[in-house]
Formats: structure tokens, sequence, C-alpha cells
């Protein structure tokens, strides 16, 4: 007997929705591919990052609040984002530790949580998509998916069966872009610094693509490559993974949203 189809609701998050909209409809997408059945709740907003980040926990509980709320009674929360995907389940829990039912709310909501491509690996068992993308490609492993989810190798496993793409990797693609969120605000100096190199790390790949699963890191790389003239289009992985990469890259154009 069939299983019944996941109740997946996605959570879009800021930058997706103000920059790049494209990649929300190739979240969607994918995750109609996997057998899910996919709901956008009007009522989402931010995840709360920004004030978490800064030490304002008062604006980051309200902010949460909302999130708790709008996304009641979804088998699982997906975003294609693992800063923002961590951030619901690995920060809202001790954001609420000094009131009790909405830390169960939280707990619930954290293990209900999931980044985009780490749901459809480890939870839908995706193991190849139906994508064909001809070019090579570099991928950026950011930070949050990386070190607070364990994001590593499902992506390679997934642009592993995209026909015509060629994976290249970096010498350090581990490394931070310098991004951070607020980081790149409160440091300019050192986050130039840390994106210079990634960009020169980029180009030595001698990859055409640069692909990775944060939309803050990729507009904070695809600024970067712009403004130094580099031949290096971005996107995002789930774009490509979608086989929706047919329209401009980050930074080319309107047609998938603002430009870095």
């Amino acid at each position: 007997m069939p299983s019944q189809p996941k109740n997946v609701a996605l959570f879009v998050t800021c930058l997706v929705d103000l920059f790049r909209p494209s990649v929300g409809m190739a979240a969607v997408k994918l995750l109609e591919d996997a057998g899910c059945t996919v709901a956008v709740p009007a009522a989402q907003t931010c995840c709360g990052q920004p004030p978490y980040n800064s030490g304002d926990r008062a604006d980051a509980k309200r902010i949460a609040r909302g999130v708790l709320e709008a996304f009641k009674g979804f088998d699982y929360v997906v975003a294609p984002s693992g800063s923002c995907a961590g951030m619901i389940s690995h920060h809202y829990p001790d954001l609420f530790a000094d009131e009790p039912v909405l830390a169960e709310q939280a707990r619930d909501l954290a293990r209900r949580t999931y980044e985009l491509i780490s749901f459809l690996t480890d939870v839908c068992g995706v193991d190849t998509v139906a994508a064909r993308f001809d070019g090579s490609v570099t991928y950026h492993d950011s930070c949050s998916g990386l070190r607070e989810l364990g994001i590593k190798a499902q992506p390679r496993k997934l642009l592993a069966g995209v026909e015509g793409l060629t994976l290249t990797e970096m010498a350090e693609p581990e490394v931070c872009c310098g991004f951070g969120g607020t980081f790149c605000v409160k440091y300019p100096e050192i986050s130039d610094a840390m994106v210079r190199r990634k960009s020169a790390d980029i180009g030595a790949s001698g990859a055409g693509t640069l692909l990775a699963g944060d939309l803050g890191c990729l507009l904070n790389m695809a600024g970067k490559l712009t403004r130094e003239g580099s031949p290096v289009k971005s996107r995002h992985v789930a774009e490509v993974l979608a086989g929706m990469a047919d329209g401009p890259a980050i930074g080319e154009g309107t047609a998938g949203g603002r430009k870095p």
C-alpha cells in the first residue's frame, strides 16, 4: 500500500522572497516530485535571525511566536536555506527556555524542520533527480548547513545525477564566504577580505557556475564575482536540481529577482 504523501510547509525565507523567488518555485517542484504535498503559509515572516544574532532576544521571540503559529499542523517544515532551518531547529527551543508551553511548541517545530536538500535525501530518500545542466559547477558549503546541520554529502549526491553536469571542487569549499548575516555589516573590512579569498578559490576551480544552498552566501559571493568582472555565474543548487536554471543567474537581471 503506497504511503501517504508528506504534508510539507515551505518556509520561503526573506531573501528568496525578496531577491530570488525562482528558488522557492524550484523548491516546490523538487518537493512535489518527491511525492510531497506543499503549502506556503501566507502568514510566515522572517525566522528572526537578525535580532537573535544581534542579541535582541525580545524581538527574536516576538517573530518566532509568529512562526510557531504559522507552521502548526504540518508534518514537516522545509526551507531552501540551512541558515533559516538551523535557526528554527537549533535555536528556537533555547529561545523559549523560560516559557514551558512555547518551549514544547518550539521543540516540536524543531523536530519537524529541515533544510531542503537534506530533507529530500535523508527523509524522502531521493537518490537522483530528472534534470540536465550542461557545464561545470563548484559547490560552496555554507556555514550553518555544514556546521549546524551536517549537510555536505547530500547536495553532491544529487548533483552527481544531473545529466551534463561536472562538479569541480574548490580547494577550500568549507571556508566561510564572509557573509554571516549581520557580520558583513559589523565587520565590512574582514568580510570583504574573506569573500575576496573565496572568489579567488572559486575562480581557481575552473568551474563556470557557483552553487550553494543559502541565498545570503550566494548574494555575497555573486556580488564580489560581479564587481571583479568574473565570468562565473551564481545559482542556488535547487534551481539546477529542479531543471530550472535556464533563466538569468544571480545578478544578471531582474527576471529571477533583484541584483545583489
